[in-house]
């Protein structure tokens, strides 16, 4: 059986100016922030911890889109399957990553063009679009269809809901250490906007949906993480001798897992989050077989 879940409602006890107030409250602090930060013109980090030494097939221009190619083909093929018949939520799947991109691609042309990161040239094709890769736009389809297809096949495939028991004490946890580290990381705009952004996400998230499915994106989130750190590590490095993606020094933690900094794992949080909500939203319905 199928495990089933209750339609996506907005709950009718809030009063949804208070989301307005949260959102509100979390953009303005952000853009108080990119106003007032000055990056300084310190070098992009070029030396970073690797998971291996440099793989010599890697060293290419076509590193990039090569990791797109990976990514998309096991994935594509399998959208087909007779089980999970991904290729039906197709209408629900493609607003979402749309709405979330659009945001994402701008965060990403600010942030490229005050240095907080960018991109070494020889990793990607040499096409840019606002300063942007394409290989780099690319991103904000591959990854996010590749991983909503392991969160579709794990809500198949599974039946329990692992994470259910705990996600009450979960998100709000999550929601306090967001902030938390948004502020105390003020001075690293990578890490500040990053955390700010995604605690105030989270916060609405946790008092207007209701929780049918928020714990099994906690999983799914958890398991996309084994073949997502094969492609952000190339992309940070962890197989190359230098990354492709260059960060600023000062503007984030400097924590990484292997190459992979910290934050990178926030971001794609957020990220992710965006589209499973607008995907469940627009789906509306109970899982079927």
């Amino acid at each position: 059986m199928q495990p089933t879940l209750e339609p996506v409602q907005v709950m009718p006890t809030r009063n949804p100016l208070f989301a307005w107030g949260i959102a509100g409250i979390t953009v303005a602090l952000v853009g108080y922030l990119w106003a007032t930060r000055s990056i300084s013109a310190a070098e992009f980090m070029y030396e970073v911890p690797r998971f291996t030494e440099p793989q010599g097939f890697l060293e290419t221009s076509w590193l990039y889109m090569y990791l797109h190619i990976f990514t998309m083909i096991p994935v594509l093929a399998l959208s087909f399957d007779r089980r999970v018949h991904f290729y039906r939520k197709w209408k629900y799947l493609f607003p979402g990553i749309a709405v979330v991109a659009t945001a994402f691609i701008v965060w990403d042309v600010f942030f490229t063009e005050w240095r907080v990161w960018g991109f070494n040239e020889s990793y990607f094709l040499g096409v840019r679009i606002f300063g942007l890769p394409i290989e780099e736009w690319l991103f904000f389809f591959t990854v996010p269809y590749a991983c909503l297809f392991v969160y579709e096949c794990l809500n198949y495939y599974i039946k329990p809901d692992l994470f259910g028991g705990i996600e009450k004490m979960l998100t709000p946890l999550l929601v306090i250490s967001c902030f938390a580290f948004g502020f105390v990381s003020w001075e690293a705009i990578y890490t500040s906007t990053t955390f700010l952004l995604t605690g105030g996400a989270l916060a609405i998230h946790y008092l207007y949906v209701q929780k049918p499915y928020r714990s099994r994106f906690y999983f799914a989130y958890l398991i996309v993480w084994i073949p997502f750190t094969l492609v952000d590590g190339a992309l940070t490095g962890g197989f190359t001798a230098e990354p492709v993606v260059l960060y600023h020094p000062d503007e984030f933690w400097g924590i990484r897992v292997g190459s992979i900094p910290m934050e990178d794992a926030v971001y794609n949080f957020l990220m992710l989050l965006g589209i499973t909500t607008i995907f469940e939203k627009l789906r509306g319905k109970q899982w079927s077989r």
